[in-house]
């Protein structure tokens, strides 16, 4: 069935279901002045079907299958195909001025990373696009991706790559309207995070089910999105709806400080900032950075202080040594994996970049591993 959907013939031109009207009265010997008679229809009104300047309206379908013997379901789907048709075509002309812009967009990363399906021509590709983007046209791309989202026009990631922020954005969206979730409840989420925090130490394969599961159930969709190439995303938050809050998620940097470190700033601007604002933490800009604004560092101080609370923090930091020995015993005393810790140390200066990194644990997609296995 879904192959024959998949390759139904469409047609780059309209008929007209009166050119069929008009065949099956001469097969019968019918004139039109006789099928406006037996119809009670006028013979002016019979004429512009026949020519395609009336459309067949679903009580002359009634009649004609009383006159004619051929159910009213034919005309009837006659003239909505007729309809629909002439609708495509007309877009498919709008559209056309619009294909010089698909060079704007990431088109073979997405379809590369099965976000849109392999197509050939330009306009199959447009169509595809604006699919993806559940718009009508470039121009409502631009009034929602561009125009109405001030926020956007505020990152650096977004003003220097938009299409591809667009679309990384988006497919977290979809995802994440998928995503069954209760309702957001604060107290739900705080708890959730507690328990979270201490599944920093496990493996992808555990705790990527048990984050989704813990967060669903408090009203937050997390979903893990790859990067698309020259977006340098951390991560993203928003609102979808009222009840539901969205935690958007890549593996840039690809070690476990970074996407823990991501993870809980991402979730303190859902507990300490507003429905309406969006947040995208990309390279040199939101997470950890020190010239952020206020909000970004709010939540930088949140993520900092429920991973490691800065008493044991400043107590630790003032030992004499900071071995890897001493950096895993203090990540075991305080529950959370190690490399978050030497993250933090790293950060801070009170360790340089280069130091402790094999107590770091590093991730990749699944589909990266999935790739890998195909080559």
């Amino acid at each position: 069935m879904a192959e024959t959907v998949k390759n139904a013939f469409r047609p780059n031109y309209a008929v007209p279901p009166g050119d069929t009207l008009k065949e099956t009265i001469e097969a019968m010997g019918m004139t039109q002045a006789e099928l406006a008679q037996r119809t009670g229809r006028p013979k002016k009104t019979i004429n512009e079907i026949i020519k395609g300047k009336a459309a067949i309206m679903p009580d002359t379908a009634i009649q004609l299958e009383r006159v004619l013997g051929v159910p009213a379901s034919f005309w009837n789907n006659l003239e909505r195909n007729y309809q629909e048709t002439l609708a495509r075509l007309k877009e498919e002309e709008q559209l056309q001025s619009q294909i010089k812009l698909l060079k704007s967009f990431p088109v073979a990363s997405l379809v590369k990373k099965g976000w849109l399906p392999k197509v050939k021509s330009d306009m199959e590709k447009l169509k595809a696009l604006l699919n993806f983007f559940g718009v009508a046209s470039i121009s409502q791309w631009q009034d929602i991706w561009e125009r109405s989202q001030p926020v956007f026009r505020k990152s650096m990631a977004f003003e220097s790559n938009r299409v591809a922020v667009a679309a990384w954005l988006r497919k977290g969206e979809l995802e994440a309207i998928q995503r069954e979730c209760k309702p957001y409840k604060e107290s739900a989420f705080r708890a959730a995070l507690n328990a979270i925090r201490g599944l920093t130490g496990e493996t992808p394969e555990l705790f990527e089910p048990e984050i989704k599961r813990l967060c669903a159930d408090s009203g937050v969709a997390v979903v893990f999105v790859p990067e698309l190439p020259g977006t340098h995303l951390y991560g993203a938050t928003r609102w979808i709806g009222s009840t539901k809050a969205l935690i958007q998620l890549s593996l840039r940097g690809k070690s476990d400080d970074h996407l823990w470190f991501t993870f809980f700033h991402e979730a303190g601007h859902i507990l300490l900032h507003g429905k309406k604002e969006v947040f995208i933490e990309a390279k040199d800009e939101g997470c950890r950075d020190i010239g952020g604004g206020e909000k970004e560092q709010e939540a930088n101080r949140f993520a900092q202080d429920l991973l490691i609370p800065p008493e044991k923090y400043e107590a630790f930091i003032k030992a004499i040594r900071l071995s890897e020995s001493d950096i895993q015993g203090f990540a075991e005393e305080i529950g959370i994996a190690p490399g978050i810790v030497v993250g933090r140390l790293q950060h801070d200066e009170v360790i340089p970049y280069s130091a402790a990194n094999t107590l770091k644990k590093r991730f990749r997609f699944r589909e990266e591993k999935t790739r890998e296995k195909g080559e």
